[in-house]
């Protein structure tokens, strides 16, 4: 993680405690799945990166610590895939030693091709994981769309997992993505969105709002672009009316002043980030004229 973020973290660290603990105490915003009406707390954990780690005891422990803070706090989602090196691996530890399986919603993805082959990955996913099902499956940057979909729904019709979706994280992929919303029944996707990058706004999140789908939120620090963009800039005005103590906590409390954002996902490496994180997931929310003056702050840096 940059040094901006360890900036923050520590910048948040000398709040006073009273305040801190109080904060703490107020639970989590949840929000629904379309779907089931089934609630989520609004912030997971992201594994890309920060969970690739050799599984190695060592290695290892600040994530376990970190999950376990996650879940002491409230939280439950935690999304991962095949493609994220040993994530998987890493989580199946975790999870086997902490016993915590089952207070969390786990998500995963497939990203191969042929109705064989994507069953095989599934199938390798659960075993990594020492899981016998999933909460959530999505098909991974649309790859092989329609027949992995079909495989999905296979999985889902035999309760093998509970729900399905699709993926991405480009701008160049969103126009692909509404189309296959507006031709598939799909219980989530998940979309690159945040403070700076908010082509997704646009078009695929309204669409997503309209069709009843639940939306998970990837890079909502912009794999730390924000965190460079603000460093040593202090918190604006509007930060502070919203009880925000760090600059993650304006970044995901942005991405969740938006009504049709179910979960950001921001990957979760220590359990100071996670306390950070989860804060944004507590208290106000920016309303559309904060948002804007949001916005045009960091258009401005």
């Amino acid at each position: 993680m940059t040094v901006s973020r360890r900036a923050v973290v520590a910048a948040a660290a000398l709040a006073p405690l009273a305040s801190r603990f109080a904060f703490a105490a107020e639970p989590l915003i949840r929000r629904p799945i379309p779907s089931s009406g089934e609630m989520l707390p609004a912030i997971g954990i992201g594994t890309s990166r920060r969970y690739e780690v050799e599984p190695t005891p060592d290695r290892i422990a600040p994530l376990k610590e970190a999950v376990q803070t996650f879940v002491s706090l409230g939280g439950t989602v935690i999304d991962t895939a095949p493609s994220y090196g040993t994530a998987e691996d890493v989580l199946g530890v975790i999870l086997s030693e902490t016993g915590l399986r089952q207070k969390v919603f786990l998500a995963s993805k497939v990203d191969t091709t042929g109705r064989d082959e994507t069953r095989a990955e599934f199938e390798r996913s659960l075993k990594r994981m020492k899981v016998e099902a999933l909460d959530l499956v999505a098909v991974h940057n649309l790859i092989d769309v329609a027949e992995n979909l079909a495989v999905l729904r296979d999985l889902k019709a035999a309760k093998r997992i509970r729900y399905l979706g699709v993926t991405v994280w480009r701008d160049n992929q969103l126009d692909a993505l509404e189309a296959v919303m507006k031709r598939e029944t799909l219980d989530f996707i998940q979309v690159n969105y945040a403070i700076d990058n908010r082509a997704a706004a646009e078009r695929v999140i309204p669409l997503a709002a309209d069709r009843g789908v639940a939306v998970m939120t990837n890079v909502p620090f912009g794999r730390d672009r924000l965190f460079k963009a603000v460093q040593g800039k202090e918190l604006p005005a509007v930060a502070k009316d919203l009880g925000c103590t760090s600059w993650p906590q304006v970044f995901l409390k942005y991405v969740l002043g938006n009504p049709a954002v179910t979960c950001p996902i921001p990957g979760m490496a220590k359990a100071a980030y996670v306390e950070d994180n989860l804060a944004a997931a507590r208290g106000k929310l920016p309303d559309a004229a904060q948002r804007k003056q949001m916005e045009a702050f960091i258009d401005a840096v």
